[in-house]
């Protein structure tokens, strides 16, 4: 098997982000921010098993997904933790190269006992 063909599937993956976001319909959430942990995956498609030049331009710039994860979830107030994931999924959907997005929201304070997630999927995930 040739070795720089498209038979590699590449996954870009962003796990624990903690940041505060406006996020949620209790009294107290809508007063101020909440800490939120978000992971994301971003699904590539086919890729050469490396990139064609060793440089930033053949790549997707994981440092862009940091700084759209943190706008997507702190730019407005949204009431629902499924309407963020979504909005989420929506925005990294419109990369270059990205054929399929999940996105795990966390919210690490709404319970004392426990944490409450959501998880969407959208796009491709099978080869």
């Amino acid at each position: 098997m040739h070795l720089n063909t498209t038979d590699s599937l590449r996954v870009l993956t962003i796990s624990g982000l903690r940041f505060k976001a406006n996020l949620g319909l209790l009294d107290h959430e809508l007063q101020s921010a909440q800490p939120i942990e978000v992971h994301a995956d971003l699904h590539l498609g086919p890729q050469l098993i490396r990139p064609e030049h060793d440089q930033l331009i053949s790549v997707l710039d994981y440092r862009r997904v940091h700084q759209i994860i943190i706008e997507e979830c702190t730019e407005v107030h949204v009431n629902l933790l499924e309407s963020l994931t979504g909005k989420l999924c929506q925005r990294l959907m419109k990369l270059p190269s990205v054929v399929g997005v999940r996105v795990k929201i966390v919210k690490l304070e709404i319970f004392t006992d426990c944490t409450v997630s959501i998880q969407q999927h959208v796009g491709v995930w099978s080869s």
